[in-house]
């Protein structure tokens, strides 16, 4: 395939930054940006745009030109748009999440893979320098085997009228977990507690606790309600620890050397079993320099390279679904008072997914 003919569905908040970056990325076009407010999309695209508006979304999947859309719509409409644009034989891209519930979702992927199209999930973040580097170092084994992860998204944040905190804010995080794990160790349970201290009848500030295969434990804190920003992640190994503020562009990332080793009790005398045998390491702190670039861009150039090689896409429709079946087992256990609850596998393969 030559150039790739794109649309993008939705002109709001996220719609703009996939125009900006589509017309960046060699080897798409954009052809439409298609909204019901067919003034909102003209304003977006300027005085001079070549590129059409349309607020019929028949109309835009009918053109022959379109090979691809980007839908930036609100979640409740991702299962009809999307669907509508597969079975018109379109590659799809979606911004989180992938569909309002797990069953829609999986609808979705099996109709991307039974017309072998391509169906990507915008997770923006998994498209970082930061996130590229963690996944090359925990995945490589660079900090020994995965013991813990921990991290906090709050902010004063805008509080959303169709979805709790949790749905707002951890997909960022769990679809970052979900790309930097290694092979073998996946969410198995999931316990989740929130409040809603304003009574804006959902939860407002959640915590969640995930129980990860191989005994490892991940921990998701986020809150709309906090006066200061907070972006940060730690990922614990048995080697070293890695430290991710988000908001320190001089030092986004630091991987310490340092951390509590155990000895085999058949290492050690019975004087020293006697007393302990845990010990704290303290060596180096190394801060990789890391470039800047818009993770967006690099969205969308893997979307392109998906379609042109006929290959899965990072942020793949399995990994959106891997997405919500967390976050409907921790709302499910928000409901019940916080139990631990079973999470969904979901399938590698393009065989389908369990139920």
């Amino acid at each position: 395939m030559g150039t790739i003919g794109l649309a993008v569905i939705g002109a709001g908040y996220w719609g703009p930054n996939l125009v900006r970056n589509a017309q960046a990325t060699p080897g798409l076009r954009l052809q439409y940006l298609c909204d019901l407010d067919a003034d909102r999309a003209r304003k977006v695209l300027g005085e001079y745009s070549t590129v059409a508006v349309s607020d019929s979304l028949d109309e835009v999947l009918a053109d022959p030109a379109v090979d691809a859309v980007a839908i930036a719509t609100p979640a409740a409409t991702h299962l009809p748009v999307a669907m509508k644009a597969l079975e018109a034989g379109k590659h799809v891209l979606v911004e989180k999440p992938l569909a309002a519930t797990y069953d829609e979702g999986r609808l979705l992927v099996e109709a991307a893979d039974k017309r072998g199209l391509t169906l990507m999930l915008d997770h923006t973040y998994c498209y970082t320098p930061v996130v590229e580097h963690l996944r090359d170092l925990v995945r490589g084994g660079g900090i020994g085997s995965v013991q813990y992860l921990d991290s906090v998204r709050i902010n004063l944040g805008l509080v959303q009228p169709d979805v709790d905190v949790l749905w707002d804010l951890a997909p960022h995080d769990l679809s970052i977990f979900l790309s930097i794990l290694p092979d073998g160790v996946r969410p198995i349970a999931v316990a989740a507690h929130g409040s809603d201290p304003i009574g804006a009848g959902r939860a407002c500030v959640a915590h969640l606790t995930i129980e990860l295969t191989g005994g490892a434990m991940a921990h998701v804190h986020v809150n709309w309600l906090s006066p200061t920003k907070v972006r940060t992640m730690i990922i614990g190994g048995s080697n070293r620890t890695v430290v991710w503020d988000d908001l320190n562009p001089a030092q986004r990332l630091a991987v310490y050397d340092r951390g509590v080793d155990r000895k085999d009790a058949t290492e050690v005398g019975a004087q020293a079993r006697a007393q302990t045998m845990v010990s704290y390491r303290t060596g180096d702190m190394v801060a990789p320099a890391l470039p800047e670039k818009e993770a967006l861009r690099a969205v969308m150039a893997e979307f392109r390279d998906s379609i042109t090689q006929s290959r899965p896409p990072l942020t793949d429709g399995r990994s959106g679904l891997r997405v919500l079946s967390i976050l409907e087992a921790a709302s499910a256990s928000l409901a019940k008072g916080g139990v631990f609850l079973p999470i969904r596998s979901v399938e590698t393969s393009t065989e389908g997914v369990n139920a």
